[in-house]
């Protein structure tokens, strides 16, 4: 298994929502271009777990593409904290929307 999410990109709408499970993962969002600007979980407090994770940023972003991909995943915590050491050893920043990360407190991966 590879560390990175290498799922295929799909658009985010009402219908690529409603065929999602409700259950527990991580999940990436992007641009059309494939820039990601957030990484997030559905954990234990997500009622229908990935469903209404992605339903909250489809609200959010109404109106602008966006695409997003997953992955069920009942570690979800520390598959959200690995994916986002991989943005930043990739990167050198968090994603955009990842406010709520302190990056001080993130380990660190060198995924060569």
């Amino acid at each position: 298994m590879s560390l990175r999410l290498e799922k295929k990109w799909t658009d985010l709408t009402q219908t690529s929502i409603s065929s999602l499970p409700g259950q527990l993962g991580v999940y990436q969002l992007a641009e059309p271009d494939g820039s990601i600007f957030y990484i997030g979980y559905a954990g234990g407090h997500s009622l229908f777990g990935l469903r209404s994770e992605l339903q909250r940023w489809l609200e959010k972003r109404a109106g602008r593409p966006v695409r997003f991909r997953y992955e069920v995943n009942m570690q979800y915590t520390t598959r959200h904290q690995e994916l986002l050491m991989l943005y930043v050893a990739d990167h050198g920043n968090l994603p955009a929307e990842n406010t709520d990360v302190n990056i001080k407190q993130l380990g660190r991966l060198n995924p060569g």
